[in-house]
């Protein structure tokens, strides 16, 4: 089931904080990092983030993949985080979740998302549904990342 998530409920916000850091010794891994840079995120940081969560939970209240959104500027809506348990990656939570924030956000212009170049199955996924590459960024870690845009208005 995919619901706005509360950063009120405690077990959420573990289970947030714990399914990113899963997530993203992931990526990094598959990105070819070595060491995994630190995340800059604790659970308060988390809780207290001005994001806006939205998550897709097991009938027993499992969190199995999250994405996170917040307005980067009038009418563009940026994707900030977009994350499975490795436990449940390729049963289609990535795309659903997407899908969510793009039908749940129908009067915004575009939407913006920044992903490793080299995450193969998130660059598609945003490919699959209509982003397009902008640009190439460097990131403090030495991984390129590649900021896609959907743009709505036309």
């Amino acid at each position: 089931m995919i619901k706005p998530l509360s950063l009120k409920d405690t077990d959420l916000v573990e289970q947030l904080w714990g399914l990113q850091h899963a997530a993203y010794r992931l990526e990094a891994k598959a990105v070819g990092l070595t060491e995994t840079p630190p995340l800059p995120d604790t659970f308060d940081s988390i809780r207290t983030s001005s994001d806006h969560f939205i998550g897709e939970l097991s009938e027993d209240g499992e969190l199995l993949g999250a994405i996170a959104v917040r307005d980067e500027s009038p009418g563009i809506l940026e994707i900030t985080r977009l994350m499975v348990h490795p436990n449940h990656l390729r049963q289609g939570i990535g795309g659903k979740l997407l899908e969510y924030v793009l039908a749940n956000h129908s009067d915004k212009q575009g939407f913006t998302v920044t992903a490793s170049t080299l995450n193969a199955p998130a660059v598609a996924l945003y490919r699959k549904f209509g982003f397009r590459s902008i640009r190439q960024i460097g990131s403090a870690a030495g991984v390129e990342l590649t900021l896609f845009r959907l743009d709505l208005s036309k």
